[in-house]
């Protein structure tokens, strides 16, 4: 068996099999998420319906670092979808100053994004919640049932659980098929990828696997020491997220920057030299695309970066020949009319790949790449202190 283009036990010996796995599975996975939310459809819709209705609802994404990302990814599509106030805050923000960013008298559906569920922020989040916000409302989303999220969740009469299929609980340090699970379930969820159905993420995704792992593997043995992801509307987040895989995976050798389009030449463009990577995510929305194109025609025209490459959608005519790349980019097999979240699908596993690539080069083990053990699968050495003041 191969994954990645290395065979299964080359990627043993070079401690990433489980990365690898990981990433390559993806396109079988979503299908199955799908299935477990029809199964669960009545429940979930009975607990969402008579929330949604509510014109006065808040909904907070939340999670911590990938899992923050999530809701980065998602919010801009749910704000559209449901037409409530949707915000993405991570539980970083939450606990280090709830009285910041809880409002007690606006009734809440806190989203919880948690592949472990252990994080301590996690539970925290939940439980600040539940004591600053007066109407209150929990659907929580995660990959493991031995976790202490789901353990909390399944004690409040206010909450709804959402147990990904078990391929989701990463086994490897990064997380990858549980980022991608849980923006579908949560995407499903919310009925906001009306267009996009699993089978068609699935293909998208699956053409990147198939036919541009060699393209792929030339830009991670290119040298590059830097890299630059960029992605506006729901690629925001998705662009945050593909730089901290880069940053994990490379265990912080390669210097990633995440920003939007029309944020790059305010400044952060100063890192892009001849050992940087820029890699864009181009949107199908027609007005942001000229933002986009913008920058994109003035990167090349400066001749600066190492590389400029481009993630688009294509055409979708009939007969197209699947994901086709070229010096200057992929293009995904998929039509103008897929939605922006839609696209998140395969191009993070552009992005995922690229990273695990790019650590197998520089000689790291990618299911454990922070050798000194200073940074962890399940983040330690936070201490939650007691919430005192009043309002």
């Amino acid at each position: 068996m191969n994954y990645l283009g290395h065979p299964q036990a080359e990627l043993e010996t070079a401690g990433g099999l489980w990365t690898a796995r990981e990433i390559s599975q993806q396109p079988a996975v979503w299908p199955k998420i799908e299935a477990l939310l029809n199964g669960g459809a009545g429940a979930l819709r009975a607990y969402l319906r008579p929330l949604l209705d509510r014109r006065d609802l808040r909904i907070i994404l939340t999670g911590a670092g990938t899992s923050a990302f999530i809701g980065e990814c998602l919010a801009p599509a749910l704000k559209r979808s449901t037409q409530l106030r949707v915000e993405a805050l991570p539980t970083t923000d939450l606990v280090g100053s709830p009285d910041s960013w809880l409002e007690a008298s606006v009734p809440t559906l806190l989203v919880s994004f948690a592949r472990s569920g252990n994080s301590p922020e996690s539970l925290a989040a939940l439980n600040l919640a539940e004591v600053l916000v007066k109407d209150r409302y929990h659907l929580i989303l995660t990959c493991n049932p031995d976790g202490d999220l789901y353990r909390r969740g399944a004690q409040l009469d206010n909450a709804h659980v959402l147990l990904l299929t078990e391929e989701t609980n990463d086994r490897g340090f990064a997380m990858t098929s549980s980022f991608t699970g849980m923006i579908l379930a949560a995407a499903l969820a919310f009925d906001s990828l009306r267009l996009d159905r699993a089978a068609m993420l699935s293909r998208w995704a699956a053409g990147v696997l198939e036919t541009q792992v060699p393209y792929i593997a030339e830009l991670a043995r290119a040298g590059f020491e830097r890299v630059v992801y960029l992605g506006g509307q729901e690629f925001k987040g998705l662009a945050r997220e593909s730089a901290l895989k880069m940053l994990e995976l490379s265990d912080g050798r390669i210097v990633a920057l995440a920003e939007t389009p029309l944020g790059f030449r305010h400044g952060p463009k100063t890192i892009v030299n001849n050992k940087t990577l820029v890699v864009m995510f181009l949107s199908n929305d027609p007005y942001a695309r000229r933002y986009e194109t913008d920058l994109l025609r003035e990167l090349r025209g400066d001749a600066v970066a190492a590389r400029v490459v481009a993630l688009s959608a294509s055409d979708g005519k009939p007969g197209s020949q699947g994901t086709a790349s070229s010096p200057q980019g992929i293009t995904i097999d998929a039509p103008s009319t897929a939605t922006n979240l839609g696209l998140c699908f395969p191009y993070a596993v552009f992005a995922q790949t690229l990273a695990f690539l790019r650590s197998l080069s520089l000689g790291l083990r990618p299911d454990t790449p922070n050798a000194r053990g200073v940074v962890n699968r399940v983040v330690q050495g936070v201490s939650i202190h007691p919430w005192n003041r009043l309002r």
